[in-house]
C-alpha cells in the first residue's frame, strides 16, 4: 500500500476502504507519511468529500492513534460541549465552570486557531502559566479533584488529529464536513464522555455559510456520536457578527470572566447559559431544560462558577489571580480606534472579516509555526443594529506592531456597513437537533 496510491483513489472520487483509512492515518501520526502528502489526501477529500462509512471510520482510526481517558469509575455523568468555530466564540470558558460547578465532570479536549476563527487553547494560553499540554494521569486527577480539566490533544491522546488540525489551518482545507466531523468527534470519543452537546455555528463567520450547510454538518455529527455510542444533540447557532464584543485572546479572557461575574455581553451571557442547560439536562442535574436553565443562572449568579474558574485556573498552572486582576494578562501596547465617517445604524459588522482582522493583528495564525500575540485583538463598540454618530469609534484595535495595523484595518473597513435602518434580526439559536 502506498499513499500516492490513496490519494489518487480519493482524487478520482472512490471510497476508502477502513485498512486504507488506517494506513494513512498511522504513517502520517509515525511521521512516515510527509506533510505534502497528507496535504494533498486532504485537498482530495475537500473535493471528492467522503462516505458515512469512511467518516466513522477515519473517526475511529484517529482514536485508535492515541490512548483514551478512561473516566467509568466515577458516579456522576461526564458530558462535554464543542464548538465548530466563530469569531469571538468564547463560551467554553463561560459554560465549563457553570456546568463542573453543578457537579458533572467535564473533560474538555479542545483546539486552537482554524483560519479566521478562535481556538479555545490559545486564549488559555494567554493566561500566565496556564498548562493546556497535560499527561493523561493529570488529566484524569484534575477531573476527578475540580470536576473540569481544559487540554488539547496530546502525543497521547488524538496526536493524528494534533497534526492533521495543525495542517488543514494552513492548507485551505478546514471548511471540510468530514473532516471537522472527523476531528471533533475523535477528540470527544477519546475524552471518556457519556453525553455531547454541539454548538454548530451558522453564518457569515461561520464554516458552514447557510444553514442547509450547518444542518448537514450537525446531522452527521450527531449520527458518528450515537453510531460510537454517545448521546449527542447539537444546536444551530448565528455567527452572522461576532460573539460578545472582544475578539482576541487575552481580550476573550476577560469578557469571559466578566460574564461569569455577571456582566458580560448579553449574547454571550444567553448564548453561555442555554449550551450550560442543555449540558445539565445531559448529565442528569436537571429534571427538564427549563429546570437547568434556573441551575445554570443560579450558578451564575451565585458566584460559584467564578470560583470554580479560578480553581480550574490554578490547577493547571496559571495564575488565579487574573480573575480580579486583569493587568496580570497580555497587554497591548498600542490602541487605534476606528470610527464612522457618517451617522447611521450598523447593518452588517462582517464576522469573517473582523476575525481575519484580527489574524493579521498577531492574534492567529497565519502559517504553520507563526508564533501568536495574546495581547493583540479587537473590541466591538457597535454591532448590527445599534446606531453610531458620525466620528464616533465602530471598534477599537488593540495592537503591538504598527506594520500589521493598516492590513488589519482594511478588513475591519470592508467588515462594517452603515444603513438608515436596523435589518430584522437573526435569533441566536436557530434550531435544536
Amino acid at each position: 500500500m502506498r499513499a500516492v496510491d490513496l490519494i489518487r483513489k480519493k482524487r478520482d472520487g472512490q471510497a476508502l476502504t477502513p485498512e486504507e483509512i488506517a494506513f494513512l492515518i498511522r504513517g502520517y501520526t509515525r511521521g512516515e507519511i510527509p506533510d505534502y502528502q497528507m496535504a494533498a489526501f486532504l485537498m482530495a477529500t475537500v473535493w471528492r468529500g467522503m462516505t458515512p462509512e469512511e467518516t466513522l471510520a477515519l473517526t475511529t482510526e484517529m482514536v485508535r492513534s492515541g490512548r483514551t481517558l478512561d473516566l467509568s469509575h466515577l458516579p456522576e455523568a461526564k458530558v462535554d460541549k464543542h464548538s465548530t468555530g466563530g469569531v469571538g466564540d468564547k463560551t467554553s470558558l463561560v459554560l465549563t465552570p457553570i456546568v463542573a460547578a453543578a457537579g458533572v465532570r467535564v473533560p474538555m479536549i479542545s483546539g486552537r486557531g482554524l483560519a479566521h476563527t478562535g481556538g479555545t487553547l490559545d486564549k488559555l494560553e494567554s493566561i500566565p502559566g496556564f498548562r493546556v499540554q497535560l499527561p493523561l494521569e493529570t488529566i484524569r486527577h484534575l477531573v476527578e479533584r475540580v470536576g473540569a480539566v481544559l487540554v488539547g490533544q496530546s502525543e497521547e491522546i488524538v496526536p493524528a488529529d494534533r497534526k492533521l488540525y495543525a495542517l488543514r489551518d494552513v492548507t485551505a482545507t478546514v471548511e471540510c464536513i468530514p473532516l471537522i466531523v472527523a476531528s471533533i468527534m475523535s477528540k470527544k470519543i477519546a475524552e471518556g464522555i457519556d453525553a455531547l452537546v454541539l454548538d454548530v455555528k451558522v453564518g457569515k463567520g461561520a464554516f458552514m455559510k447557510t444553514e442547509a450547510e450547518a444542518r448537514d454538518l450537525a446531522e452527521r455529527l450527531v449520527d458518528v456520536g450515537r453510531r460510537l455510542g454517545k448521546r449527542v444533540r447539537a444546536l444551530l447557532t448565528d455567527m452572522s457578527q461576532p460573539l460578545g464584543r472582544a475578539i482576541g485572546n487575552a481580550l476573550e479572557v476577560i469578557e469571559s470572566l466578566e460574564t461569569l461575574k455577571g456582566r458580560g455581553p448579553e449574547d454571550l451571557r444567553a448564548l453561555s447559559l442555554e449550551l450550560a442547560a442543555h449540558m445539565l439536562l445531559m448529565g442528569d442535574r436537571a429534571g427538564d431544560l427549563e429546570d437547568a436553565r434556573r441551575t445554570a443562572e443560579r450558578l451564575l449568579q451565585s458566584g460559584a462558577a467564578v470560583e470554580k474558574f479560578r480553581q480550574i485556573i490554578e490547577a493547571q498552572g496559571g495564575d488565579p489571580r487574573v480573575v480580579d486582576d486583569y493587568a496580570r494578562l497580555p497587554q497591548a501596547r498600542f490602541r487605534w480606534d476606528y470610527v464612522a465617517e457618517t451617522e447611521g445604524v450598523v447593518i452588517e459588522a462582517h464576522a469573517e472579516r473582523l476575525g481575519l482582522a484580527t489574524m493579521l493583528l498577531g492574534a492567529g495564525r497565519e502559517t504553520l509555526h507563526s508564533p501568536l500575540d495574546h495581547a493583540v485583538g479587537l473590541i466591538v463598540h457597535k454591532k448590527v443594529g445599534e446606531r453610531v454618530a458620525r466620528g464616533e469609534a465602530l471598534c477599537t484595535l488593540w495592537y503591538n506592531d504598527p506594520e500589521r495595523l493598516g492590513r488589519a484595518l482594511e478588513q475591519v473597513r470592508a467588515a462594517f456597513v452603515l444603513g438608515d435602518s436596523a435589518p430584522p434580526s437573526d435569533p441566536l439559536i436557530k434550531a435544536v437537533l
